[in-house]
């Protein structure tokens, strides 16, 4: 099940990266202006059609994370700490080696 989950999800992350990729620069952010492809995909109904499809397949990636995130963590069960018996302890410490002469030349 997870398999295919994750198949689907990186399959969505290549889409949406190309949707994002497709769409016209509106801006001078980083000086870039609309430049290259400007003849390309142009028109207002385009533009709408890009918008939904970028935020319908963000939204498939999200619910598909989301789902990722369920299924990897659905098998632990809740446990506390205080919950587990102390650790076994040595009765006795164990002694210090020791000292020893050092070596004559």
């Amino acid at each position: 099940m997870i398999t295919v989950v994750l198949v689907i999800h990186l399959l969505l992350a290549i889409a949406l990266v190309g949707v994002v990729l497709i769409q016209r620069s509106e801006g001078g952010a980083l000086g870039m202006g609309g430049g290259g492809m400007s003849g390309f995909m142009t028109g207002r109904s385009t533009a709408n059609l890009l918008t939904r499809a970028t935020a319908v397949l963000a939204a498939l990636f999200i619910v598909t994370s989301l789902t990722l995130a369920k299924l990897a963590g659905g098998e632990r069960e809740a446990r506390s700490i205080l919950d587990q018996p102390p650790a076994a302890t040595q009765e006795e410490p164990a002694e210090p080696a020791s000292p020893t002469a050092p070596l004559a030349r």
